[in-house]
């Protein structure tokens, strides 16, 4: 298996990263700062021929284009791609950014680019590899927070509505990818105990990982374009 990982260096992508290395999988996990990324780099040493370094800002034309290029010098082809990237912008600090009164347009479009503008455009700069893969899969990390009918606060504003826009963005692609015989999902991995997500969360991101592992294993081509939790429940949208 050959997987791409965007935002690999933590959280839940190092977890995935972590777990597809141990089953033999060739991994290329991508980061904004891979040099800096000391989990990332302990598990190179112990993985050399299995992983791949990169470094990737999703929000960068440039940065992805030369990513892409990398990975084509190293195979012929990815079976996986895994859109993990995001940011929750003053994640944590107990600060209102994200409410009514405190919004700001950096903070909206920060938001936005990353999480669902980026995901499309790696997934698009990726398609010629997952078509020359194994039954080319993508799975964009979204989350229940971008469901319109689980949406029951104002808070947060940012963070909703960009997950909502990255539904809209892979459903529409599953639409076209469908017929190069693709398939692209999108996955709410729960809440889970990360630095986005804070200590307060219920969900260990080891789980959350295992169960996209097994997810991306067992699509079939009728699931194309669904929304579903890390357990292959569906999620409204």
């Amino acid at each position: 298996m050959r997987v791409f990982i965007t935002g690999a260096n933590r959280g839940l992508g190092l977890e995935l990263t972590r777990q597809y290395l141990e089953r033999g999988d060739q991994v290329f996990a991508a980061s904004r700062q891979p040099t800096d990324a000391g989990d990332l780099q302990r598990l190179r040493r112990q993985y050399p021929d299995l992983l791949v370094l990169l470094p990737l800002d999703v929000t960068s034309a440039e940065s992805i284009a030369a990513a892409v290029q990398t990975v084509s010098t190293t195979t012929d082809g990815l079976d996986v791609l895994i859109n993990n990237a995001g940011v929750y912008p003053h994640a944590g600090s107990g600060d209102g950014h994200q409410r009514l009164g405190q919004l700001t347009h950096d903070d909206a479009m920060e938001t936005m680019q990353v999480n669902a503008i980026g995901p499309l455009l790696v997934s698009q700069a990726l398609l010629p590899l997952l078509r020359a893969g194994r039954k080319g899969r993508i799975l964009s990390i979204s989350s229940g927070q971008g469901s319109l009918t689980w949406k029951a606060t104002g808070d947060p504003y940012h963070y909703s509505a960009s997950k909502a826009a990255l539904n809209m963005y892979m459903r529409s692609l599953a639409v076209e990818i469908g017929h190069l015989g693709l398939i692209s999902v999108l996955v709410d991995p729960g809440w889970m105990r990360t630095e986005m997500g804070g200590d307060s969360a219920t969900q260990d991101p080891a789980d959350s990982a295992r169960g996209i592992i097994r997810l991306a294993e067992q699509l079939h081509a009728e699931e194309n374009g669904s929304f579903v939790t890390w357990k292959g429940l569906p999620v409204p949208w």
